[in-house]
């Protein structure tokens, strides 16, 4: 079964690291995806850039409205993004857990749809 697991991050806290501590994560965060690749786990894997450079985009009564980020009143925001393969849940949040970063903000994993249900959006 997919997992996407989406990385939250505090800006602040990474741009605040000394660099040696950040190019060791970064080493480290390398290691981890080439570890996961090699097992089959990985499907994909993007570092987003900073929320400053996003854009909601909207359609309302047919007009386009669009808000530039950052979007939320919180500290952390979706840094990045990995698709992982897993048996279950159980390891999905396994793999989720050994992610560098989890050690500074937080991962969300949530399972894959692998159809776009025909009876209800967000059907259990």
């Amino acid at each position: 079964m997919k997992y996407l697991c989406l990385a939250h991050e505090e800006e602040g806290l990474f741009k605040a690291m000394p660099h040696e501590q950040w190019l060791t994560l970064r080493q480290e965060t390398l290691d981890y995806v080439q570890s996961l690749k090699a097992s089959g786990h990985l499907i994909a894997t993007h570092a987003l850039q900073s929320a400053r450079h996003g854009v909601l985009v909207r359609v309302r009564n047919h007009d386009l409205v669009t808000s530039d980020g950052p979007f939320a009143e919180t500290k952390e925001q979706l840094g990045g993004i990995f698709l992982i393969e897993a048996h279950d849940f159980n390891e999905a949040l396994r793999i989720a857990s050994r992610w560098p970063s989890a050690r500074f903000g937080t991962i969300e994993v949530r399972p894959v749809e692998e159809t776009l249900r025909e009876e209800n959006r967000y059907g259990d």
